[in-house]
């Protein structure tokens, strides 16, 4: 009686450390770690400067003297340099006509040349790679881009593979969601995530101003990412994904309708970005914070902003200050969207940003243009070049796309960062000590009213 007493005590004291012992290892295979990316760097021969820009809008033929005058006004604006890539097509004025093999050319030039240095980099071979999760929104081909993948590294055949489309500029954190979901129940794996945008077969070559935007924004480019939940691999880490959150206001007629690929009345493919565009992506913004906000912001800031709202609302005066959450208390460094001049701004506006937190987007802009869903890795790359990302600091990631989603990412870095990346080559040049704008210094004045004759005498040229 006394020896069943004695071994229902033990098991009951040692049934509580089993459970506990149990939910720490769980946890502790749940973390999702970034090994290491490379982002895509295009041949020189790929540049589309100034003069190059100048040559592919005097080709398109659709265009009269005032949609002309609207495109240059808008490559003024844009915010981009003489340093972003474009497709070999393009460049070779081939976009009325691209084939299939220019598109898969360009992914070709992207997956072999980011890939090739990631498992050089690591040390990882490609028959260890047990996941593969790779977005590339407006080309589908078969067989799959990703089986392209798998047959040029002849990578294993249980390979988990998942290919996602038609999520745009929002893709990334969507695919890096999906590998931290997917180490739930697949252990000491390494997974591979690519990131990219087609661009050689989605050039608009027509004439309407909403589709148009998007040849003076988006360039070539694309990042791939080594991930894995090996608890052995931790020290070798560059970040921990601490928490994602996706939200998709595609159930609002408006919001699906703001950013859609589509044609124009003539039949020209191109992506259509719409005026209600702003007033969707802000909404976005805030419901997606609002489930962001309680995971990174401390106590003491939260408490702060429930009290302030409180009395707010029962104390209204003319000059009162309505400040609202201050996200860098709990975030270091901000990891944006390189959208635009005016994504940027007005993001920056929302969340109260210093220039100094907006310079890493604001030269991946100006440097790269904007990449679509991996415009986030070039702006991190651009912190971990900058030295700016020490061990323990939390860096936020925050990106808009198609459907209309908005989505964000907390990483936490591993360790002290300071590798050579995708801005080896030009980092001292950045930040400028005066941004020059290249499209201004040639183009500038198109935005003069008093000027119409100008237009005309180069637009009579064409």
């Amino acid at each position: 009686m006394e020896l069943s007493m004695t071994v229902l005590t033990v098991l009951a004291l040692l049934c509580p450390l089993f459970l506990l012992w149990k939910l720490f290892n769980q946890l502790r295979d749940q973390s999702c770690y970034v090994l290491a990316y490379e982002c895509h760097k295009p041949t020189e021969d790929r540049k589309l400067d100034t003069a190059q820009c100048g040559e592919i809008i005097k080709r398109n033929r659709n265009l009269n003297l005032e949609d002309y005058r609207f495109l240059l006004r808008m490559y003024v604006r844009a915010g981009i340099g003489e340093e972003t890539y474009g497709p070999r097509n393009i460049i070779a004025g081939r976009e009325e006509s691209p084939s299939l093999k220019d598109a898969i050319s360009e992914m070709d030039e992207f997956f072999f040349e980011t890939l090739d240095k990631l498992f050089t980099k690591t040390g990882v071979t490609p028959s260890e790679i047990s996941i593969l999760v790779l977005n590339v929104s407006m080309l589908a081909p078969e067989p799959s881009l990703a089986s392209r993948i798998i047959n040029h590294y002849k990578m294993r055949e249980d390979i988990k593979v998942f290919n996602i489309s038609g999520m745009g500029c929002s893709a990334s954190i969507v695919s890096l969601s999906a590998v931290k979901n997917i180490f739930t129940t697949h252990k000491n794996s390494l997974a591979i995530m690519v990131t990219a945008e087609s661009m050689a077969p989605n050039w608009y070559t027509g004439k309407d101003r909403s589709m148009i935007l998007t040849n003076c924004l988006f360039r070539s480019g694309g990042c791939s990412i080594l991930l894995t939940n090996k608890p052995s691999l931790r020290s070798k880490a560059l970040f921990k994904v601490k928490d994602l959150v996706t939200t998709n206001l595609g159930a609002i007629d408006e919001a699906y309708n703001c950013a859609m690929q589509t044609e124009d009345e003539h039949g020209r493919k191109g992506f259509n970005l719409n005026k209600s565009l702003p007033s969707v992506a802000a909404k976005a913004m805030l419901e997606n914070l609002k489930v962001m906000a309680p995971k990174v912001l401390p106590l003491r800031e939260q408490v702060r902003y429930m009290v302030t709202r409180y009395l707010r609302k029962w104390k209204r005066s003319a000059g009162e200050s309505k400040r609202g959450v201050n996200f860098k208390t709990g975030v270091d460094h901000f990891c944006l969207h390189a959208g635009g001049r005016a994504v940027i701004d007005g993001v920056g506006k929302s969340l109260r940003l210093s220039e100094f937190d907006l310079e890493p987007t604001r030269m991946a802009l100006y440097r790269f243009g904007n990449t679509s869903a991996s415009s986030l890795w070039y702006v991190l790359s651009y912190m971990e070049a900058k030295k700016r990302l020490k061990k323990g600091d939390r860096v936020m990631m925050i990106s808009f796309g198609a459907g209309f989603m908005c989505n964000s990412c907390l990483l936490e870095v591993v360790r002290d960062l300071e590798d050579e990346n995708v801005w080896k080559d030009c980092l001292a040049r950045y930040p400028p000590k005066t941004l020059v704008n290249p499209f201004m210094e040639k183009f500038g004045w198109i935005n003069d009213e008093n000027l119409d004759e100008n237009v005309v005498d180069i637009y009579k040229m064409l």
